[in-house]
């Protein structure tokens, strides 16, 4: 049973709902511009996968890919109440709109429904990951066991761990594999954090200019708890100042 599942729907609100206009539809351009798939559930147990476009808060509208079956979206455009859940950066978000009408959206068709009112999104602090400012990235360093220095920028963090983006993959750099002696500094912070790390996965992916990628996760091993709590003030600060930039536009 999922973490969601087991909670109370006073406790998913307190704890994980995002409400208002302008920071619901923040939320989901941003997953909108990283192509984010979710899965849509609607009528009598019918599903269909499709990924974000665009949020407008001007229009009151989230804009979505159209199944590639006509016969689907014929039923899809029936539905009064759709659910949509997806897996983000491995954080739980879910949200439910109303009916779906057909719009031409960048020369083709999709399908537009009204802003949801709230998005559900698990935030548990051990696994709760921001984006990190993409002007700017968070530069890893570590070495392999044979001596090999690595240094990744940093697209995502959280008090567990680091993702990376490689564009190209080092030799013996493998799932498992334990780091020592890894550093990284966070902005505007005058000491370094040192820590040793385990790889845990190494997806490749393709960019959005066509360019061969590596996604790379990181997990901290023996991060000290004041390190923790440095990086969990980052988060803080850098969720803080986008929503308030959000509010400001």
């Amino acid at each position: 049973m999922s973490q969601i599942a087991q909670l109370s729907e006073a406790e998913i609100e307190e704890r994980f709902h995002i409400t208002g206009t302008l920071p619901v539809s923040f939320l989901l351009v941003g997953y909108a511009r990283t192509k984010d798939q979710f899965t849509v559930s609607f009528g009598a147990g019918e599903m269909m996968l499709t990924t974000l476009l665009d949020a407008q808060p001007a229009g009151d509208r989230l804009i979505f890919d159209c199944s590639g079956s006509a016969e689907i979206n014929r039923r899809f455009l029936d539905s009064g109440r759709n659910v949509f859940a997806g897996r983000p950066v491995g954080i739980h978000v879910q949200f439910t709109t109303g009916r779906a009408s057909e719009v031409i959206f960048d020369g083709g068709k999709a399908f537009a429904v009204a802003l949801p009112k709230h998005v559900v999104r698990l935030q548990r602090r051990d696994t709760f990951r921001i984006e990190t400012p993409r002007g700017k990235p968070l530069q890893f360093f570590g070495r392999l066991a044979g001596g090999k220095l690595l240094n990744f920028p940093a697209h995502d963090i959280s008090v567990a761990g680091l993702g990376m983006t490689a564009l190209t993959l080092p030799d013996g750099l493998a799932p498992g594999d334990r780091l020592e002696n890894c550093h990284f500094a966070l902005p505007d912070d005058e000491h370094e954090l040192f820590f040793s790390a385990t790889i845990r996965h190494i997806t490749p992916q393709v960019g959005r200019t066509g360019q061969q990628q590596w996604r790379i996760g990181l997990h901290f091993e023996n991060m000290p708890v004041v390190e923790e709590n440095r990086i969990q003030r980052y988060i803080a600060r850098v969720e803080r100042e986008r929503n308030e930039l959000v509010v400001s536009r």
